[in-house]
């Protein structure tokens, strides 16, 4: 019988000649990643387990990037934490504010096709864009990674989603996301893993295969997987092996479920207050008031997606009494825009712009709102408080939405 991409990465990281779904096993971790909201909890963790060495330094890379720069106090705890925990098991791959944690576990090389990656936030499934089996725990999980070098999982069973054709111009992969997570809905894909597929999905960059393996958690997912390709060999600058190569579903493999779609069918979307699976075409949402737009977040904060901003917005100015932030998902991202004049278009239409982290999507630094509020946003969650008071209401968008919705002062 075939196998799925994820039966195939477990399978090689462990040995087996085959997994199944509901397989319970113990993985190698290739790598893992620890942010700076979860480091002093991890520490915590780690020394009441008992253990006196990290498993192996090199594989464990350290992040600061939600608190970034402090706006609490307490903020100034998790630094310190974590910087006596990097100085005391000499753990060399440290990030003081490059970026935003997900951005950079790809874009510095970090983690390559086939891998089992770890990481102490949600959105670490963003890793499936180059074919890596990645995923979130908690820092209890963490802290036993830290000593062990390995974890447990189930093998999880897998929804192949298959998108075939051209999409609109005006359409992106944010649009494509949110609209299979309304039709998985918010828990449909719990503790699965998604396999997208299909002639839309190889013509896409990475970054816009990154935004849809970063939302597929919004669903539930435990990992989402594209297939290595010669964009992913040439993004991660590494040349694939042949097991890389094999990273796709075989044809007859079984997949609990199978959505497909059309690319012409897709049009531009959001997700309404304040769930991620309330989806709603946006020419039915046209003419609603707003009065901020944040573009950016681990999501949307690459490149393409600036670039896309700026282009809606080329001579046009942000709409009086609406404030526009942008952020870029890394530092490498900010000085690219810099040098293509996106940020350049960007700012000269009134665009706040921010320093790399996670700022504003986690509620912290930039730009947090208050009752009675309305923000269009790129990144991933609009929950209750998430970006404000829980009266603050939140759309999610696409950046080509978001940056023409700034301009009109409305959902346009």
């Amino acid at each position: 019988m075939g196998q799925t991409i994820i039966e195939k990465i477990i399978s090689r990281n462990t040995g087996k000649p085959c997994v199944a779904p509901g397989d319970i096993v113990t993985v190698s971790a290739d790598r893992v990643m620890l942010d700076d909201i979860m480091i002093p909890f991890i520490v915590d963790k780690f020394q009441e387990m008992g253990f006196d060495r990290v498993w192996d330094p090199d594989k464990v890379v350290l992040i600061y990037d939600h608190l970034v720069p402090p706006s609490q106090l307490d903020d100034i705890r998790h630094y310190k934490a974590g910087d006596e925990f990097a100085k005391k098991y000499g753990i060399r791959h440290i990030h003081r504010s490059d970026g935003i944690c997900h951005q950079l576990m790809t874009e510095a090389g970090y983690v390559k096709p086939g891998d089992v990656v770890f990481g102490t936030d949600s959105h670490t499934t963003t890793y499936g864009c180059v074919g890596a089996c990645s995923t979130g725990i908690g820092y209890t999980e963490m802290a036993s990674i830290l000593g062990t070098g390995s974890l447990w999982v189930k093998v999880p069973e897998t929804i192949k989603i298959i998108i075939e054709g051209t999409l609109k111009e005006d359409v992106m992969s944010k649009d494509i996301i949110l609209r299979i997570i309304g039709d998985l809905g918010a828990d449909g894909a719990t503790y699965k893993s998604l396999e997208f597929c299909g002639s839309t999905v190889e013509a896409m960059s990475i970054s816009s295969r990154m935004t849809m393996a970063n939302m597929a958690i919004e669903a539930g997912a435990k990992c989402a997987l594209f297939t290595p390709d010669e964009k992913t060999a040439r993004y991660c600058q590494t040349e694939l092996n042949p097991f890389q190569k094999s990273l796709s579903g075989d044809a007859d493999a079984v997949y609990c479920r199978t959505l497909t779609y059309r690319a012409e069918e897709f049009v531009r979307v959001m997700a309404c207050p304040s769930q991620v699976d309330k989806i709603c075409e946006v020419s039915r949402l046209e003419g609603t008031v707003i009065d901020q737009v944040f573009i950016g977040s681990c999501t949307n904060g690459r490149l393409e997606d600036l670039k896309m901003a700026a282009k809606v917005l080329e001579g046009k100015k942000v709409s009086p009494y609406v404030k526009l932030i942008v952020t870029p998902a890394s530092r490498k991202v900010y000085e690219e825009a810099m040098a293509c004049g996106a940020l350049k278009t960007l700012a000269s239409a009134g665009a706040i712009i921010t320093h790399p982290g996670c700022g504003l999507c986690c509620g912290r630094t930039g730009g947090i709102l208050c009752d009675g509020e309305r923000v269009v946003a790129t990144n991933n969650r609009n929950f209750l408080g998430r970006m404000g008071t829980s009266k603050v209401e939140i759309y999610l968008a696409s950046p080509a939405t978001a940056a023409a919705c700034a301009a009109a002062g409305k959902i346009v």
